[in-house]
């Protein structure tokens, strides 16, 4: 009884289980944050929508329930927000009873989780605005090229072991047949300059200097000898990435 968290499990002075929970810090014994009244209604309406609507795609249908419940009236909407502001009583209760369990190494280690969730949010967040905004896609390296182009036509079960074979079927290509994948990477960058060009200078229009880059950031003109020294080494990077995430996948 009165067991901290995570106390009790692994070597002397319970480091093994502290450093345990700091990995699984959003644990089930964490008390989950009340739904709000839109998110309540949606899980109440969404298998009588789904039922009257089976043709419908997860994006519409979604859609169609943000709707109802916007044209809800105010005095239904009032009976899921009270039963969230009783829900919300109840988690603060539990959460203080939980906090009050932690050590303090736990407590930062929480407080650290909480830090990493909203920076990741707010990375998601922005993404998702440039998407809507209609950024150009960054070009892509001679190797990205040559995946995508034998993807499909690779032998393997899994994606893993596909870009396996892809990995080492690139290295095994001489200079000379790697010249047409580097020359396409070099053209898709000219195609992102220009797209970027026309992009930033409708979000200067929009108001979202913000989004421009700075001149630091902007590429400078290379001769075609240097661009395709850097495309090399830019190719060869992406492959050193690919192949530490394909062996961290084998582990």
């Amino acid at each position: 009884a009165g067991r901290r968290p995570g106390a009790g499990r692994g070597g002397p002075g319970g480091g093994s289980a502290e450093k345990s929970f700091c990995r699984g810090i959003s644990s089930d014994e964490r008390p989950k944050r009340p739904l709000t009244g839109y998110f309540r209604f949606l899980k109440e309406k969404h298998s009588g929508f789904r039922e009257e609507n089976p043709e419908m795609s997860h994006m519409e249908l979604i859609r169609k329930i943000a709707g109802a419940w916007r044209a809800l009236p105010a005095s239904e909407k009032q009976v899921y927000e009270e039963a969230r502001k009783t829900d919300w009583q109840r988690y603060e209760e539990q959460l203080a009873t939980y906090k009050a369990q932690l050590t303090p190494a736990q407590a930062e280690a929480l407080r650290e989780e909480r830090r990493r969730q909203l920076a990741r949010r707010r990375l998601f967040k922005a993404k998702r605005e440039l998407t809507v905004l209609g950024k150009p896609k960054r070009p892509r390296t001679g190797f990205n090229i040559f995946v995508s182009e034998h993807f499909k036509e690779s032998e393997g079960i899994s994606p893993v072991a596909k870009l396996k074979q892809l990995f080492d079927g690139w290295h095994k290509l001489s200079d000379s047949q790697k010249q047409p994948y580097l020359q396409l990477a070099e053209d898709d960058k000219v195609r992102y300059e220009n797209e970027m060009t026309l992009w930033e200078t409708k979000m200067v229009e929009l108001g979202r200097e913000d989004l421009v880059r700075s001149r630091k950031q902007r590429p400078k003109k290379k001769s075609v000898e240097t661009a395709k020294q850097a495309e090399t080494a830019k190719a060869s990077s992406h492959e050193n990435k690919a192949k530490l995430k394909l062996e961290k996948s084998e582990e």
